[in-house]
């Protein structure tokens, strides 16, 4: 089986970056639309909604209810009785994907779900 390599990125960096030719499987992983942003600006493979934390999950992280740890341990169980990170690995290695990029429109780059689903990937990709 073939090493996929797992990356993030901030959807706002790859506007009008298509990332053609490059084995990219790039996976918007936000349960929202980002704000401000046409869909024909964002080159993307597939839009799911189904990795992303739970409203109601994401509604406590931002309001200041749960930290990033506990946030990250709640969406890591989420993930796990979903099979959603299992099932985003296994479309992308259908695809005869290289690299999976995680699509995010949070504002912090590393306090948010796309790290966390990032680790879950890799584990499972292991």
């Amino acid at each position: 089986m073939s090493t996929i390599d797992i990356t993030v990125a901030k959807v706002h960096d790859i506007l009008n970056d298509d990332g053609s030719g490059t084995g990219e499987h790039r996976v918007l992983v936000d349960r929202l639309w980002p704000r401000g942003i046409k869909k024909e600006r964002v080159a993307h493979d597939v839009w799911d909604k189904d990795a992303a934390p739970s409203s109601e999950l994401r509604t406590a992280f931002h309001s200041g209810d749960l930290d990033f740890q506990e946030f990250s341990r709640h969406y890591r169980r989420e993930l796990d009785d979903s099979g959603a990170a299992k099932e985003l690995l296994e479309r992308a290695r259908k695809a005869a994907a290289t690299r999976i990029t995680l699509l995010y429109a949070s504002k912090d780059r590393e306090h948010n779900h796309a790290v966390v689903l990032q680790e879950a990937l890799e584990d499972l990709a292991d």
